[in-house]
């Protein structure tokens, strides 16, 4: 079957869909130990059928490969059509290039792309600042911030129907 996409969500990697463990050096994959954010893997089998899913990390020390060898052990792998890290792409979130080097690449244009991350400066005021829509993941507090180009959500259970409406 093939699927007719909305659009794509682009996820921040760590603390939006893994627990990022600040103790731990080097790449996510060869951590001793990973988590995937509680409902990720949930909300990401529940958004694929509609959606092109994908990474878009500032990620230092992992390149795609060691991305996907992260995400796989989690099994959040099978999950993301695309990886976008900052070493492959040449820029930073929250830069404008970041995010237009990925709309390029997808072919799409900035109001059918959502990011969805916990960094309210560089995840959603640098996807706002395109003029793509932003879901700030807050799970740390009940803070909810909401505009025409930002939802907040506190558990990834939440993102599904977040998005009614506001996609």
């Amino acid at each position: 079957m093939h699927r007719q996409p909305k659009g794509c969500l682009l996820f921040d990697w760590g603390d939006t869909l893994m627990r990022d463990f600040k103790d731990y050096p080097g790449p996510m994959k060869d951590w001793p130990r990973l988590e995937a954010i509680p409902g990720a893997a949930e909300a990401l089998a529940a958004l694929q059928p509609v959606w092109i899913l994908a990474l878009a990390t500032n990620a230092n020390d992992s390149d795609e490969a060691d991305i996907r060898a992260a995400l796989q052990r989690v099994n959040l792998d099978q999950f993301l059509d695309r990886i976008y890290c900052s070493k492959n792409v040449g820029h930073k979130k929250p830069s404008a290039a970041f995010y237009q080097y990925i709309l390029e690449d997808l072919r799409l244009t900035y109001r059918s792309v959502c990011m969805v991350g916990d960094n309210y400066e560089v995840d959603v005021l640098g996807a706002n600042a395109c003029g793509m829509r932003a879901i700030w993941f807050n799970e740390h507090s009940r803070e909810l911030r909401e505009n025409d180009l930002l939802r907040t959500i506190h558990h990834l259970s939440a993102l599904p129907e977040s998005l009614m409406g506001f996609m």
